[in-house]
């Protein structure tokens, strides 16, 4: 089991940036899929973005894409997704997620491993 920790959720004007953090530890670390999810009120948990091990492939909603990136950098074990040009629907609780595999998915259902989420608002 991996262990992560969102960072960098907060209060942002529409047309503003944040950059979401998502540190994993745990000594099982090793070749995992990573993705983010956003839980919004009276919604169900959704699908934002994945990145496959090694980070060459990226998978994106269609309705972040253009606007949000995600990245990794395996040496820090930290996952990031920068959000830029954020509107007020992107307000949520962003998860951060692992998947024992080296493939991303888009689904919730296949990944094992959540951050206990940091929230995101976006005033208009």
């Amino acid at each position: 089991q991996v262990q992560l920790v969102e960072s960098g959720g907060g209060l942002v004007q529409a047309g503003g940036s944040l950059r979401l953090a998502c540190a994993a530890s745990g000594r099982t670390w090793g070749r995992y899929a990573m993705g983010w999810f956003r839980l919004a009120p009276g919604k169900e948990r959704e699908f934002v973005a994945a990145v496959n091990w090694g980070g060459i492939s990226t998978y994106y909603a269609d309705s972040v894409k253009g606007r949000f990136a995600i990245s990794r950098d395996d040496a820090k074990n930290t996952v990031y997704l920068q959000m830029n040009s954020l509107k007020p629907e992107d307000t949520a609780v962003y998860y951060c997620a692992a998947r024992r595999s080296l493939w991303a998915t888009m689904s919730k259902d296949e990944y094992h491993d959540w951050g206990q989420g940091t929230q995101v608002t976006v005033s208009s």
